[in-house]
């Protein structure tokens, strides 16, 4: 298990589910794997981050050894 601070949090959403799309592909070029889902809301898109996906296993192991 592995806590992650952040310095701050711009907004808080409910998103209904008819506006969640799955992420489109944007090619080899960009690692998209902490992309969850995306929703369209108010004119603009919000990313959804699998948090689980957004640090790697060696960027854990790190962190771990620095603790």
């Amino acid at each position: 298990m592995i806590e992650i601070v952040v310095d701050a949090v711009s907004e808080v959403l409910n998103i209904k589910r008819a506006d969640i799309e799955d992420a489109p592909t944007f090619g080899a070029r960009l690692d998209t794997d902490y992309i969850l889902r995306m929703a369209k809301m108010n004119g603009g898109v919000k990313i959804l981050l699998d948090i689980d996906s957004v640090l790697t296993d060696e960027e854990i192991a790190v962190l771990d050894k620095a603790a």
